[in-house]
């Protein structure tokens, strides 16, 4: 396998670039500006892609974005802050995101021969967002043999999709990933912030794989007090 690796430059992509690169399967980066409210996580694919000598392309499709409205992602919305279990995670959805960029990855890792395309979604972003379920990924992979039937084999690689991020967090050590040059926080801000949906995943993720996490936030504690609330609600 050689493959294009839908990488943003967050924990959970770069973790699976390391480990595309480990077993010499990993053909190049692909990351996508699409309007998002901060340039952070482009930056730190683009660091990513140093470290292990791949190509790198960066695809804007901000124009695309901009017609994706109502999301905290991509508006002058207040990211909602707390565990990714609660109702108000739901601003952080940015419609059809997944299925767009998987269509031009396709596309491109057809164009370039590679027999791939790569993505980290997990499943603890199942409940917000629907572009992430595994029913999702198994579809998108058969259309995508009838779209490009004749033209190029392109299978979809989705290793983490029916498992949750602490295996991520896992590979990470495993494959002695730089975690603090990956970029994850929705806020953009000097730190990580600590309490939006993702900052609280990612540190409640290295906890439980006790792994230590070296990135600095803005609130470190934060995440105790976001899991409490959901576990008393009978949500986790």
């Amino acid at each position: 396998m050689k493959a294009l690796l839908i990488c943003s430059g967050g924990f959970d992509s770069v973790t699976l670039a390391y480990r595309l690169a480990a077993d010499q399967a990993l053909g190049a980066l692909l990351t996508f500006d699409y309007g998002q409210r901060h340039k952070k996580e482009i930056d730190a694919a683009r660091v990513c892609a140093k470290q292990l000598a791949v190509p790198h392309l960066v695809m804007d499709i901000s124009h695309i974005g901009a017609q994706l409205t109502g999301s905290a992602l991509t508006d002058d919305i207040d990211v909602p802050h707390g565990h990714y279990s609660e109702q108000n995670m739901k601003l952080t959805v940015v419609p059809n995101r997944n299925a767009i960029m998987l269509t031009i990855a396709f596309g491109v890792a057809a164009s370039r021969g590679l027999n791939a395309v790569a993505l980290a979604v997990h499943g603890g972003d199942h409940f917000i967002y629907p572009d992430c379920r595994p029913d999702f990924i198994r579809l998108f992979s058969e259309m995508q043999q009838q779209a490009l039937e004749g033209v190029a084999e392109v299978g979809l690689f989705a290793p983490y999709v029916n498992t949750d991020k602490t295996e991520i967090a896992r590979d990470a050590a495993r494959f002695k990933v730089p975690i603090v040059d990956t970029w994850s926080c929705y806020e953009g801000g000097e730190l990580h912030c600590g309490r939006c949906g993702t900052c609280v995943e990612r540190i409640e993720a290295m906890t439980l794989a006790g792994i230590v996490d070296p990135t600095p936030y803005q609130d470190s504690e934060y995440w105790k007090a976001a899991l409490s609330k959901v576990a008393a609600k009978g949500d986790l």
